[in-house]
């Protein structure tokens, strides 16, 4: 699939909407093992996101990843601010050559892994991007494989973060 200007914006529309309405509930989980603010984190962030968006209404994918990128980088505070912020700067790098979705994600977690300095097994959010990727890249990715990414985590020891 092509990543457009206009399904970025669709596509951070509609998260931003999840995150907002679950941001009670990305914070309840977030307590057990940080300070319980990741969903107001993620909420600022996301909002910032928008605000970039409709303000500068970018007309490249590279501009509008670039502009993902750095409202995250400097609204998200933890580690996912730098981590999600990496993943889109490194979308944008890659834009240049390639609008391709699957390419584009396969480098956003590339930067996530190098950044965070996780692997597969660390239960982490590349547990979860690692399996989904390839799913992407051959067009079958649904809600269930989804879900069934984030279960497998279930059991994993952390080894990364504040929850190892």
């Amino acid at each position: 699939m092509e990543l457009t200007t206009e399904k970025l914006t669709t596509w951070m529309t509609l998260f931003a909407q999840k995150i907002n309405d679950n941001k009670a509930y990305l914070s309840e989980l977030d307590t057990p093992i940080g300070d319980g603010d990741h969903g107001n984190n993620m909420a600022r962030g996301m909002n910032a996101v928008i605000e970039s968006l409709n303000d500068k209404n970018p007309t490249d994918l590279t501009t509008g990843l670039k502009l993902v990128a750095m409202a995250l980088i400097s609204k998200v505070g933890g580690a996912a601010g730098p981590l999600y912020g990496t993943a889109f700067l490194e979308m944008a790098k890659a834009s240049k050559d390639s609008a391709d979705l699957a390419q584009l994600l396969t480098v956003a977690l590339a930067g996530i892994k190098k950044r965070g300095g996780a692997k597969l097994g660390d239960k982490t959010m590349v547990d979860v991007w690692e399996v989904l990727t390839p799913e992407v890249a051959d067009n079958s990715l649904t809600p269930e494989k989804i879900e069934q990414a984030v279960l497998n985590t279930k059991d994993l020891e952390a080894k990364k973060g504040r929850a190892s």
